[in-house]
């Protein structure tokens, strides 16, 4: 049986520890929560030599061990924790070349905790470039460590890091400085009221809100002999240890490390001032978001139609190949369909995924934050608002995990009650098979009509969600003022092996978190769809028959007239009729009354609901949206689905709270039913408002 070792990748954000994480491990990972939190969580398997698996967790990015967030504390706990089944053998710090004067700080406070501490010096590829050599025995000696120089880019230097964490016995644990000098008055009396502690973790303890085991601040404080000195004196000591790492890390780079300025090639700034204009950087922009949702409809137009009709095929099979039943209609009716109203979506989610993951990993996603910020200011957002708004393009449950870093309560509050209103990739099912009914596949100027309504219902969701954040400001008297801080990183062409894997790890999580929820819903709507009380059901056939007697229609009309029956008198049927009178005027029957009510589950059970709902009973090889363009409104007449209860149905998805799994994660994250309530009602009145509005003046 084979050893594995538990490995702790830590670093500063944008030091390419992803880029590692992914060099390690491939496509053995996983994506979590950290037990009874929801900040994510990233471990893989990497198999090292002399066949020993290291179990790697990729920690949140933090700049040192001075928590200022939520997040940050998961790397200080776990660090602190020898009892945590994920404690490291060995911590691997990953550095990047270009910024190791800073990233050096988080490495000699890890160090001092004394675990084995392996430096990674990641980027190498850009020394030359940037003028920068390294001695790097000087930097081992003095940081008393093992050094690894690698290029995830380029794939160098990769063997070399699995072989020092194979080999982490090796690895001193000295630490690199004694941050006690900073009052050795006050530690020696902390270390003879706790001899058995390491002196590095209480000083930890007592300067983070952090757990440390069955020891934590309130017995520090209760020990005989020891006070704890006030926060503006703790305060102080923490810039005297950073002032102190600093200089040593001054020290040992100014013989470890040489920088030739004149050979520094640098067209950062250039970019940046192009990229970040108050004019031209809007501009661009959104030239990008119009490309990208051109792209979008382009690009999946035929492995969507692809998928479509092998889906209406697949289940028009299925009821010729099986026998007659319940099982077939099940599978053909209920399970195929159901799973087709989502598998069809695979090539726009993929691709929206895709554009995300390039402007991430180029470095641009981080110019348009900055870009934002100068907006969002103005709505009493913070800056670091922006990145949770504009991460819920994907999914509101990350994004609102995301708040997490929002020192400011308020703040972060305002932030997690309106990112829903931003376009998630759950609502895209939506708009798309709605969009592709209502609106004509023209162009103007070369965009097509669709794309563009694409992209003003995201727009109308980002201005939503910054209206909604200036009236809450000015509800909730939010007088707290922090500063935005973002680090620009530099500008590099996207690893092909790390978009890869973001897209399939994303797109495998909508698929299979939605396709859980969607096969379930599918059952119990075919079952609802598929039987009813009473005679009218029982007897659908021969009242249909008795009926329309003296009208000379053939076999197939007579089985579309009972099927429709049936459905009408179903459980489902009654139900939708139930709650029809509420929707009406919104310009809904009663099958997409289910469907809403149906998606609250998660948004994109929408399509599944009205493709199971529409397939029970029906023999016809007709793709989903063929049978929901032949919907014909049982009032007016004409299409169901046209201009306005199209423009209906799309304003009330753009509004409307419909996903339980985003209040499940705004209670965790408010620690309270009132916001998540509040957010339902509101959210979902307003959409009913706006969708009627809508209906009522263009119908």
């Amino acid at each position: 049986m084979s050893k594995q070792i538990n490995v702790a990748l830590i670093g500063n954000p944008n030091t390419g520890k992803t880029s590692v994480f992914n060099a390690l491990t491939g496509l053995n990972q996983k994506v979590g929560n950290y037990p009874g939190i929801t900040v994510e969580k990233k471990e893989g398997i990497c198999k090292l030599p002399r066949g020993v698996k290291a179990h790697i967790i990729d920690l949140p990015g933090t700049y040192s061990l001075n928590a200022s967030s939520l997040d940050e504390n998961v790397v200080i706990e776990l660090l602190l924790n020898k009892n945590d089944k994920d404690f490291p053998d060995i911590a691997v710090v990953v550095t990047d070349v270009e910024n190791l004067k800073r990233n050096l700080l988080l490495f000699t406070q890890i160090k001092d905790l004394e675990i084995p501490t392996l430096l990674v010096i990641n980027m190498a590829d850009r020394m030359r470039y940037k003028g920068i050599s390294l001695d790097i025995d000087y930097l081992e000696e003095h940081l008393q460590t093992k050094i690894a120089l690698i290029s995830t880019r380029k794939n160098e230097g990769i063997d070399n890091l699995k072989h020092l964490i194979a080999n982490y016995k090796e690895v001193s644990v000295t630490p690199c400085i004694n941050a006690s000098d900073i009052d050795k008055e006050y530690f020696e009396n902390l270390q003879k009221a706790f001899p058995n502690q390491l002196l590095y973790k209480l000083w930890l303890v007592i300067t983070q809100d952090v757990n440390f085991g069955k020891t934590d601040r309130n017995e520090i404080e209760a020990v005989a002999n020891f006070k704890t000195k006030s926060k503006a004196d703790l305060k102080r000591l923490q810039q005297k240890e950073t002032i102190k790492r600093y200089q040593f890390i001054n020290n040992v780079l100014k013989h470890g490390q040489a920088i030739d300025v004149s050979q520094a090639k640098d067209l950062r700034s250039k970019l940046d001032r192009i990229l970040t204009h108050k004019v031209w950087g809007y501009v661009i922009f959104f030239v990008i978001l119009l490309t990208i949702f051109q792209a979008i409809y382009d690009w999946s137009s035929v492995p969507m139609d692809f998928i479509d009709n092998a889906f209406a095929s697949l289940s028009e099979w299925t009821k010729n190949q099986l026998p007659e039943g319940a099982f077939t209609s099940l599978l053909a009716e209920g399970i195929i369909p159901g799973l087709g109203g989502i598998v069809i979506f695979i090539p726009q989610i993929a691709f929206l995924f895709l554009f995300i993951s390039v402007l991430e990993e180029s470095g641009y996603m981080s110019r348009v934050v900055f870009l934002m910020d100068r907006v969002m200011r103005r709505f009493g957002l913070s800056g670091k608002s922006v990145v949770p708004l504009i991460s819920g393009t994907a999914c509101a449950i990350p994004a609102i995990m995301a708040t997490r870093n929002i020192e400011s309560w308020k703040e972060r509050l305002i932030t997690i009650l309106v990112t829903p209103f931003t376009t998630c990739s759950a609502r895209l099912p939506v708009y798309l098979i709605i969009i592709s009914l209502i609106i004509p596949e023209g162009r103007f100027l070369g965009l097509g009509y669709q794309a563009l309504t694409l992209m003003l219902l995201y727009l109308i969701g980002f201005a939503t969600a910054v209206l909604a954040a200036k009236i809450l400001n000015n509800v909730l008297k939010i007088k707290s003022k922090t500063f935005f801080v973002v680090e620009m990183p530099n500008y590099k062409l996207p690893m092909i092996k790390n978009v890869a894997l973001t897209v399939l790890e994303k797109t495998k999580s909508f698929v299979f978190g939605a396709g859980k929820i969607i096969l379930a819903i599918s059952i119990i709507l075919w079952f609802l769809a598929s039987y009813g009380p009473g005679d009218d059901f029982n007897n659908a056939e021969t009242i249909i028959k008795t009926e329309y007697a003296s009208q000379q229609l053939s076999e197939e009309e007579i089985n579309q007239h009972i099927a429709s029956y049936k459905l009408e008198h179903s459980y489902i049927g009654i139900t939708g009729r139930a709650i029809e009178p509420a929707i009406r005027p919104l310009g809904y029957d009663w099958k997409i009354g289910i469907a809403i009510v149906s998606s609250f589950a998660a948004r994109e059970v929408f399509v599944g609901t009205l493709a199971t709902i529409y397939s029970v009973g029906n023999d016809d090889e007709a793709t989903i949206k063929n049978r929901m363009a032949a919907e014909v409104n049982p009032i007016l007449g004409g299409p169901l689905f046209n201009f306005a209860s199209g423009i209906s149905l799309l304003l009330f998805y753009a509004f409307a709270m419909q996903c339980m799994s985003t209040l499940a994660v705004v209670k965790k994250e408010t620690n309270s039913w009132k916001w998540p309530t509040l957010q339902l009602f509101i959210m979902s009145g307003f959409a009913y408002i706006v969708a009627l509005i809508a209906y009522q003046f263009l119908k």
